[in-house]
């Protein structure tokens, strides 16, 4: 997950195509590259740190990401495709290649986003962005108070939890709000009794604004996706995907189940879709400021 910092200016938003006939999701992040996996789904993209024309990601934070969320797995032939391949997406840079930016970058960002809700049909908003706790206090309310307004004009936001753990009160703070889906890490037992798993430093609630949070949690340690460096030698790829870990991978996993829900059912609103996201995740048996709910469960998430 990355922390946001200092310094911006903005720029010009590049329209590239109609999309597939998946959801479309936006993203706030160190952008996007032009990775085979992502087709033409990339159906828009503003650069808010350089200015650029076209999109990139010159940190691959965004990338894999992305890829997490929807790569379609083309070049690894199915092997490393994401959660819903079919979704579009919508991506604003606000971040530069080290994951620095400013407060008031990300609040451009969020208002670009919330400009183009009707225009790209935007259901899910995914920010896998910390935030420190020293940020200037006004600053930062403005920031949280626009991921409210998010919410309220109907998208789901998802954030990330933040990988401040394990003390309680570590979630970051645009994911410490009541309403945004909070996911935090956790493996589920997956790699047994080893070390340096994102279970153990993912961001524990409580949370000043929700005593219980994080919502959820999903898988973040070694997902390997969409690698923003991959390279083409004649026929081939080289370096195409990459392992991450963090709460930033985990958010993803949530953002494209919580897309296949609404492309299975596209009339739920974001409350109708974080009650069946919550009420169908598994519970692992951790405290609540460890696991929220529990694990995600897609495939009862998404079942009838």
């Amino acid at each position: 997950m990355l922390r946001v910092r200092q310094q911006v200016r903005c720029s010009d938003e590049i329209v590239f195509s109609c999309g597939s006939r998946g959801v479309t999701i936006a993203m706030l992040d160190t952008g996007v590259s032009s990775h085979p996996d992502f087709d033409n789904r990339i159906i828009a993209f503003h650069d808010f740190v350089n200015g650029k024309k076209w999109n990139y990601d010159d940190s691959g934070h965004g990338t894999h990401v992305a890829g997490c969320i929807c790569g379609s797995g083309w070049v690894s032939r199915g092997k490393y495709k994401g959660i819903a391949p079919y979704s579009n997406l919508v991506v604003g840079k606000v971040l530069d290649d080290k994951g620095d930016g400013n407060v008031d970058v990300m609040a451009r960002g969020l208002e670009w986003v919330l400009d183009k809700q009707k225009e790209y049909d935007i259901r899910i908003l995914n920010i896998s962005i910390g935030m420190g706790e020293n940020t200037e206090k006004e600053r930062m309310e403005k920031l949280v108070k626009l991921v409210d307004e998010a919410w309220r004009c109907g998208l789901i936001v998802v954030c990330a939890a933040g990988n401040m753990g394990p003390e309680p009160m570590t979630i970051s703070p645009l994911g410490a709000r009541r309403d945004v889906i909070t996911v935090g890490c956790h493996e589920g037992g997956y790699f047994g009794d080893s070390g340096h798993l994102c279970e153990d430093y993912s961001s524990r609630g409580p949370s000043p604004y929700a005593m219980k949070k994080p919502d959820v949690v999903a898988p973040g340690t070694d997902i390997v996706s969409c690698n923003a460096g991959i390279a083409r030698r004649g026929r081939y790829y080289r370096n195409a995907y990459v392992a991450k870990s963090g709460t930033s991978m985990a958010t993803p996993i949530v953002s494209g189940g919580l897309a296949l829900l609404l492309q299975k059912y596209p009339f739920y609103t974001n409350e109708q879709a974080k009650q069946k996201l919550l009420y169908t995740a598994r519970d692992l048996k951790e405290p609540w400021s460890k696991q929220g709910w529990g694990m995600i469960q897609i495939d009862r998430l998404v079942a009838g």
